[in-house]
């Protein structure tokens, strides 16, 4: 019902060269007086998505800093618990409709089951920080024995939430001692009232193969074997294919972009490797119906297709696109925005949720709301090198700043270190 994921050692002092020196040693000193704490990460899947990304890096780090850290995913025994929970995360974020009460008992009777299957093998941690919705019932069914620590974090986008699953589901924070979400205009009203809240927004790896630098020779052969010409420009969103990532609104403005911009090509890469998003491949078939053969619109949904590993894919068509997208209409945060930015790209973001913590439109990228703005904001930096290299400095600054890893571990030692201590953290702002 659960399995220990194993992740390769990395070494802090590695980070340091990217970090305000101020935050490194912060961080260090924090993780030296929490030493004799076990910690456990919670997530539901071991691949693919933001919360993924952030765990396979964030439970090294942790260990590298001297804490013993280690990450849980569950492996839920009914099939369909899938297709609930990502139910629930639509509705959370806006969509129509409503649980019924067979898919409610299907939510919380296998969560029961992991859970009593982590009680009987004698899983136990200091601290236990449980990331979105899927595992929210654990702290209430699992109680949590004497001494431990319970975080909930939500890193989905709940500005606009479908009302009838919120009042289902928000109670169960009240078994938690703390609460995370990645901005203030997610924290549903009245929830800081109970349980105390940290706003924390999420950040990147760095030292992984998807961010590290590579060499547009090398990334050019890679994009090359995908099908991709090299000698035309490309714009690129790295998004899987979901209702709320808009790829179809991506290319209607890619369509009003090849107007101006002969030759342009665009690649959508919803490379499917979360095993907690069921309806990937439904979208997929829709978005392609919409490209409608198009040779200069490439869509890539199967990694197994792919000449290389899906992080060096990822890099290598970030590095040769010109423009990099991600036109969500609901974003937690968005991560694909923080890893082009990183590489200095100019980002085109969709005006919603945590794209518009990151990028500060018109310095750090660009916010749109619409198929035309973003096709208008597309052609302005293909036809001008000058804008498109100053939108990029100030992009990869900013991540340098505010959203490289170790910030983001720092925030939950933090707040763990604090709770353990029986001080509970004030509310913080974005």
């Amino acid at each position: 019902m659960f399995s220990r994921l194993d992740h390769p050692p990395v070494a802090f002092e590695d980070y340091r060269p990217l970090l305000d020196p101020k935050l490194a040693d912060e961080l260090a000193t924090v993780a030296g007086k929490m030493r004799h704490l076990r910690v456990l990460h919670l997530n539901s899947t071991a691949t693919g998505g933001g919360v993924a990304e952030i765990l396979q890096s964030m439970v090294p780090l942790g260990n590298s800093l001297g804490i013993e850290t280690e990450r849980i995913v569950i492996n839920p025994d009914a099939a369909e618990f899938f297709d609930v929970t990502k139910k629930i995360h639509n509705l959370l974020q806006g969509s129509e409709g409503e649980l019924s009460s067979a898919e409610l008992d299907i939510y919380f009777s296998c969560i029961q089951r992991v859970a009593d299957d982590m009680r009987a093998k004698g899983l136990a941690a200091d601290v236990w920080f449980v990331h979105d919705p899927q595992l929210l019932p654990l702290a209430r069914l699992l109680p949590k024995k004497e001494g431990e620590t319970w975080i909930w974090i939500c890193h989905i986008d709940l500005t606009t939430p479908n009302k009838s699953v919120l009042d289902a589901l928000m109670p169960l924070t009240q078994d938690y001692d703390q609460l995370i979400f990645s901005q203030s205009a997610y924290v549903p009203k009245g929830l800081g009232d109970k349980v105390p809240v940290l706003i924390a927004p999420p950040a990147i790896d760095p030292l992984t193969i998807k961010n590290i630098p590579m060499d547009l020779p090398q990334a050019r052969k890679i994009v090359a074997a995908m099908g991709i010409d090299t000698a035309r420009p490309l714009v690129t969103q790295v998004s899987r294919f979901d209702l709320w990532k808009d790829p179809w609104g991506v290319i209607d403005a890619f369509r009003i972009a090849r107007e101006s911009v002969p030759g342009l090509q665009l690649a959508l890469l919803g490379l499917s490797q979360a095993t907690d998003d069921p309806e990937g491949a439904e979208v997929f078939k829709t978005v392609a119906d919409h490209a409608a053969g198009d040779p200069d619109i490439h869509l890539y949904f199967d990694p197994a297709e792919m000449p290389v590993s899906v992080d060096e894919v990822v890099n290598a068509v970030q590095m040769v696109s010109a423009v990099l997208m991600q036109k969500s209409t609901r974003e937690g945060f968005g991560l694909t925005v923080t890893e082009g930015m990183w590489k200095a790209k100019p980002v085109i973001g969709g005006d919603a949720g945590g794209i518009r913590v990151q990028i500060n439109d018109g310095v750090t990228g660009f916010l749109v709301s619409s198929a035309e703005q973003c096709a208008q904001r597309l052609v302005e930096l293909l036809q001008d090198d000058t804008l498109t290299a100053r939108i990029g400095d100030a992009a990869k600054e900013s991540v340098r700043k505010r959203f490289l890893l170790p910030r983001l571990a720092l925030d939950y030692l933090n707040v763990a270190r604090a709770l353990v201590n029986g001080r509970i953290p004030a509310v913080s702002g974005d």
